[in-house]
């Protein structure tokens, strides 16, 4: 549970640095490095920062890839409460 914890605040901050980067025009964080915080757990994080930074909104190809590893989480959640 800490882990989670720690992963999504984690995560919320990477996007929240990433939105100011791009507003000021810096360097920014690659998206396979957003994805990849995502799918190690911190997807809730990445979710709440989406929605209040507004960041990434506009951006298809990743809310798709961003869907799917939404998908690929809850099947993993589901087939482990299944078994055990």
């Amino acid at each position: 549970m800490v882990y989670l914890l720690i992963i999504n605040l984690f995560s919320f901050i990477i996007f929240g640095l990433d939105k100011r980067n791009s507003v000021f025009h810096r360097r920014r964080i690659p998206e396979t490095s957003l994805l990849g915080i995502s799918f190690l757990g911190g997807s809730i994080g990445s979710i709440a920062a989406i929605v209040i930074f507004r960041h990434k909104i506009s951006k298809t190809s990743f809310l798709l890839k961003f869907g799917g590893i939404m998908l690929i989480q809850m099947a993993l959640i589901y087939f482990f409460e299944k078994k055990y």
